[in-house]
């Protein structure tokens, strides 16, 4: 039998490193999601070239790339106690 260490017996299954990651990590992908939105019209008539500005075709979905990452890492990261 194994003694269980202070790690274990904290009952929290991330350090507070993880918790701050994975909070970074989810405020990249809001904001990735906030940068990819507007650019509608109210007439279905019309096109708004606003769907096509660098924003909403490079910046938002490498945010959003960015916040997958940082937020798998900060779940996968082990950091010493």
């Amino acid at each position: 039998m194994s003694i269980p260490t202070e790690e274990t017996n904290s009952g929290l299954r991330f350090h507070r490193n993880n918790y701050i990651l994975m909070a970074l990590g989810l405020g990249l992908l809001v904001g990735g999601f906030i940068a990819l939105s507007g650019g509608g019209t109210d007439n279905p008539n019309e096109f708004n070239e606003a769907i096509f500005s660098p924003q909403r075709i490079t910046l938002a979905p490498l945010l959003i790339l960015a916040g997958f990452l940082v937020f798998g890492f900060g779940i996968m990261k082990r950091f010493k106690a």
